[in-house]
């Protein structure tokens, strides 16, 4: 583990360091309050440290205050100090420190000590895994990896809102797989999902990267493309068209053909709500399915005040 010794003892310095070296230890060594402080708030800084009570700048007190007000990664601490009393113990503990190892330290003391440290970084670490795991569960599509239905609409809802306050274009793309229900019935649900699974990732490897792609439904993908007029958002969707056609599954020790038809809208900041949006291009959509499949059909001009429902509700800007 690597930790932090703040002590302006040079003397008691060098041997906790010593003694942590010899333990297993990386050891990072400043003798004042407020070095300690710059090195504890890096994004990389150490997530354990000893701070001596006493200190010039900031005494250990003031520096596990400061490092208990911002957000990040926890950073377990123990203050080294001669005081013993009770009211010195509570004093401490109020100002965030999660221990104390009293001077001259012990160094089997010393090592239960890190111990008990690194249970509670490991507790802490399994709790910020458990929590992203949820959060990866509740935004995005499982199958896909992509943005799942909620998330992009907001997106959607989030950057056309932006669109107008900047004064800027915005398009938006639905995609659907070609013959998506006749691979499912030659092949199977499995290489309905590797199919899938290979349309997202083509689709990705095409955007930019503050452009949003989500998985809208079934065989169905709502790309959302902002800063983009006409020309430009034919011209991304030609790339993702191209890529997927260029790119068969691998299944079973066969290769599926994929191919996939897309309708496209686009506006100028406050002519569409997000709902007349996605209207808009899946009307389009359904022109690229009824001449041909495989191509990119644009959406026809519509009335500003059009809306849309579709499979459930969409935010309207």
């Amino acid at each position: 583990m690597r930790i932090l010794i703040a002590d302006d003892d040079p003397i008691s310095r060098r041997l906790l360091e010593r003694t942590l070296v010899r333990l297993g230890h990386e050891v990072e060594a400043v003798n004042d309050g407020p070095d300690a402080v710059t090195a504890l708030l890096q994004p990389d800084g150490p997530r354990m440290a000893i701070l001596d009570w006493m200190m010039p700048g900031a005494d250990g007190t003031v520096v596990c205050r400061v490092v208990r007000q911002r957000e990040g990664p926890y950073v377990y601490i123990i203050l080294l100090t001669s005081r013993d009393r009770r009211e010195d113990v509570v004093a401490g503990l109020d100002s965030g420190a999660d221990d104390f190892l009293i001077k001259p330290f012990d160094a089997v003391e010393l090592r239960a000590r890190l111990r008990s440290g690194a249970r509670v970084l490991e507790l802490q670490e399994g709790m910020l895994r458990a929590q992203e795991a949820l959060r990866v569960q509740a935004t995005s599509d499982e199958l896909t990896g992509l943005s799942n239905r909620r998330v992009i609409l907001h997106q959607l809802d989030r950057e056309l809102r932006r669109a107008r306050h900047d004064s800027k274009p915005l398009a938006v793309a639905v995609a659907d797989i070609d013959l998506f229900k006749q691979t499912n019935d030659r092949y199977g649900h499995p290489a309905g999902d590797a199919v899938l699974r290979q349309v997202a990732r083509c689709m990705q490897l095409e955007l930019r990267e503050y452009d949003a792609i989500g998985r809208f439904g079934g065989e169905e993908f709502l790309f959302v493309l902002p800063g983009c007029d006409t020309e430009d958002a034919m011209f991304a969707m030609e790339r993702v068209r191209a890529r997927v056609a260029l790119t068969p599954a691998h299944w079973d020790g066969a290769l599926i053909p994929i191919t996939i038809s897309i309708g496209v809208s686009c506006t100028q900041p406050g002519e569409l709500s997000a709902s007349a949006m996605i209207e808009s291009a899946d009307e389009a959509l359904y022109r690229a399915k009824a001449g041909g499949r495989n191509r990119i059909e644009i959406s026809k001009p519509m009335r500003a005040d059009a809306s849309y429902v579709r499979g459930g509700s969409v935010a309207v800007a």
